[in-house]
Order: structure tokens, then sequence, then C-alpha cells
């Protein structure tokens, strides 16, 4: 079985490629251009997810290609601890009870303390795109990436003006670690890593040296801590904001711009959610179904393990499918249309599954649909542009989109509601 993620057949149509390996009885797939092996069935996913016994976490982050020793010799100087996507028990429980007492998690609490802070970027950057009224935008880098990461980093206290570092390095991070860049771009990007990891850390001993504390989720995590290096030690409290820096917007940015892509490719469906705001809740979720920002992750097997009719040996790197897991026929009715009320729409794995399960999904949850509902009400008439030639960031976990384009306009009575009916019915209809 060959899977080429960086190929122009999978960044265009990666459900293609996901149908094949569905169609195939076996259940498991060895990849040897990728020396991955491919689990790409629903129920075999969701079992590797919750299994993190069997389905460890250790090479989560580590490259998927083999680093150049320059690069290799830039990444072994970075000594963050693994804290959440790359930790196993007995690490991963202690911190995660740590995120789960610092960071809000469930949807009371994500809206008690972070609504008021999305709502104001949002209504920050919507209202700078009202104001291009008659241009083209891209709303990828003008809203789709710069909206969580300004929550982001209103949340862990970090200055705006630090914004163009931390995407930088952020970006930097996924092609190195999922991407397959050349022996130089992998040093630049590793130095890259290094200068980020440092970053964190100051973040923290700023903190922790003028003993000035507040409600940022840093300060949380220090106050938590309590100077007990058993509940936290300061290393992972930077290790965390390191790891949310990343985690914490470039998910919900692929969430936003493949919600945006879904929701304006057909201008009855934007009508639709511009006229009833409350459609974009199952619209979002089912573009977490159709077309998740993460499209799969890695796992590595501490012991042999069945999948399907196939033994994978112990130690071999597994490739998660998510994105194929959720076109499974076998989980979904018709799994390739769109149908945003779908009564199986939650059962989709884009937030994992199991005690890895992404705790920032009430987040991304709230950010996507307090700003499509905005951006639809402010800008009903925003529009793909018609040279729109979509194409996405090659790499093997992630599924960006590199640009958005559309038009900006706005009617000049734009507070008049949308004119009711056909549109409605239509995103209802799927």
């Amino acid at each position: 079985m060959r899977l080429n993620p960086f190929s122009r057949v999978y960044l265009t149509d990666p459900a293609g490629v996901w149908r094949r390996i569905l169609d195939d009885p076996a259940g498991a797939h060895y990849a040897e251009d990728l020396d991955l092996w491919l689990i790409s069935r629903h129920a075999h996913v969701r079992r590797a997810l919750a299994d993190a016994a069997t389905f460890a976490n250790a090479l989560t982050l580590v490259p998927v290609y083999e680093v150049c020793p320059a690069a290799l010799s830039v990444i072994m100087q970075i000594d963050a601890p693994p804290t959440t996507a790359a930790a196993d028990p007995p690490t991963h429980p202690r911190t995660r009870r740590a995120l789960r007492a610092t960071f809000a998690n469930t949807a009371e609490r994500v809206e008690a303390e972070y609504g008021a802070i999305v709502r104001r970027r949002v209504e920050q950057l919507v209202s700078r795109l009202a104001a291009r009224q008659g241009e083209q935008v891209d709303l990828v880098p003008d809203f789709a990436t710069e909206l969580p990461l300004l929550v982001v980093l209103d949340i862990l206290g970090v200055p705006d003006a630090d914004i163009g570092r931390i995407r930088s390095w952020a970006d930097g991070q996924i092609a190195l670690i999922w991407g397959q860049p050349d022996p130089a771009e992998q040093v630049r990007l590793a130095q890259g890593l290094l200068e980020f990891w440092h970053y964190c850390e100051e973040l923290v001993r700023r903190r922790v040296d003028s003993g000035q504390q507040g409600d940022d989720f840093i300060s949380r995590a220090l106050t938590y801590r309590d100077d007990d290096d058993s509940v936290l030690t300061v290393p992972e409290v930077a290790s965390l904001a390191f790891n949310l820096l990343v985690a914490g917007h470039e998910t919900t940015a692929g969430l936003l711009a493949h919600t945006l892509d879904q929701a304006l490719s057909d201008p009855r469906r934007w009508s639709a959610i511009a006229e009833d705001p409350g459609l974009v809740p199952a619209f979002v979720a089912e573009t977490l179904r159709f077309a998740p920002a993460i499209d799969g992750w890695l796992r590595v097997t501490t012991r042999d393990v069945t999948v399907g009719a196939v033994t994978i040996p112990a130690g071999a790197r597994c490739l998660l499918l998510i994105g194929a897991a959720n076109r499974d026929p076998a989980a979904f009715q018709d799994p390739d249309r769109f149908d945003p009320h779908r009564p199986d729409v939650g059962n989709h794995l884009s937030f994992g599954h199991g005690p890895h399960f992404c705790i920032g999904a009430g987040l991304a949850r709230l950010e996507a649909g307090i700003a499509i509902s905005r951006l639809a009400q402010t800008i009903p008439g925003l529009r793909l542009s018609p040279e729109q030639h979509r194409s996405y960031k090659p790499n093997v976990a992630f599924r960006a989109h590199r640009r958005l384009l559309a038009t900006i306009d706005i009617p000049a009575s734009s507070d008049e509601p949308v004119a009711r009916g056909g549109a409605t019915a239509e995103v209802r209809a799927g």
C-alpha cells in the first residue's frame, strides 16, 4: 500500500485515497514509502486512540522523516519535557490533571472564562474585514489563522507584539515534524524551534522571578504547582505553554478555514447561516467530520497487536487516518456527502478519543461558532473569488489551506435580515 501525502492527488482529494484504503479488507496496511502502518477504519482508529497502553505517544512528536545530523544536533538542545501529546503514563495523567485544573475545558467554563476574549477578538477582526468593502481578501491570514492565535495569546498572557514570531515558530514545528523539508530547511526550522522553546522558558521564568502572577494560564499553572515539583515542574509549565501556543491555534485555524470553505462554496449555505445563526453549531460539527484540520496522527505500538486481519509488530509507528475514519461507511451514512444535519455527525474523531481527547475542543467550538455567526451576519455578501485555486500545505498530519480568497460585499442595507426560505432549507438538506 502506498500513501504519498505530498502528492498533488492526495493534497487535492485525500478522500479519494481514503476510499481505496477503506475498501481494502485487510484493515491495516504498511506504507513502505512512509515506514508507517496505516490504520483507517473508524472502529480501529477509535480503539487505537483509546488504548494508550498499546498505541503509545512517545514518538508522536518525532519527525516522520529522518532529519539531517545538523538539524538533529539543534533539536537535541531542546530540553522540553513531554507533557501532553507526546506523554504516556505516569507523566500524562499528572499533567492532564494540571491542564484540567488550569485550562477551561467544559462548555460552561469555556464560555465563562474565554467567551469575552473570543467575542472581543472576533469583533476586532470582523470590523477590519468589513472596512475592506469591495476588496479581495485572503481569509486564511486575515481571519482564520489570526483569530485563534490572538485568543491563545490572551489566554496565556502573551503580548500581541509577539504574534509574528510565534506564528512562524509554530508553522515551523509542524513543517519539521510532519513535513518533508530539505536539509537546509530542516536546520532553519530546528533553530526556530529552539528559539521557540527558549521563548516559552523565558515567559515562565519572568513570572517566577517577579513573583507577580495574574489570571493568565501560565500564572494559573504556577499557582497550581505551588512550588511542588511532584505536582508540576517549572519546565513542565513552560512545556505546556509551548504546546498550547501551537495546538491552541493551528487546529482551530484549520477548522475555521475549512468551515468557511464549506460555507462559502455554495452561496445558499452562507445566506442560510446569515439568516439563522442557529445552524452554525451543526455546520461546524459536520465540517469537523468532513474536513478535519488534522487528518492523521502518530502512535507507536508497545506490543504486537492485531488490527483487522493484520498483526502490527511491537515498535511500529502507526498513522491513524482520522480523516479516513470520518468517511468510513461503516460509521457514517453516505459519508462523502456534506450534511450538517446528519444524525451521526457526533461520531467523528477529529478531537481524538480517550485519554488524549483534545483539551481545547470546547474552546475551538466556541471560537468557530462565534466567528462564523458574526462574520455571516456582518458580511452576508461575502463570496469566494471566482479565480479560487485551492492549495494545501504539504503535511502528513495537518490539512491546512494556503489561501482562501474572497470578496467583501456589504449591501447598503446590511442590517436587514436575509430573505427567508430557500437558503435555510438548502443547508438543512446539506
